[in-house]
């Protein structure tokens, strides 16, 4: 592995280090048993879409509610 940037961190009185350039907000911090300390970046994205079979999923749910074909009422009193 090619090595791109190297410098000297340090904790700061609330023991966080900060990363010079850093180009992703997050990262998976996975710390060894012999001291090395590997970051890898952690891309946060939203889902893309909702499926096709969920949408007609959610189709067919509201066709029975609004014809009527509803489980009977339960009871939440003891909540």
């Amino acid at each position: 592995m090619e090595m791109v940037k190297e410098y000297v961190a340090h904790l700061d009185n609330k023991k966080r280090i900060t990363l010079r350039g850093a180009v992703y907000q997050y990262y998976i911090v996975k710390e060894h048993k012999n001291g090395c300390i590997l970051l890898e970046p952690r891309e946060l994205t939203a889902p893309k879409s909702i499926s096709a079979k969920t949408l007609s999923e959610m189709d067919e749910a509201i066709k029975n509610f609004n014809n009527g074909n509803v489980s009977s009422v339960i009871d939440l009193s003891d909540f």
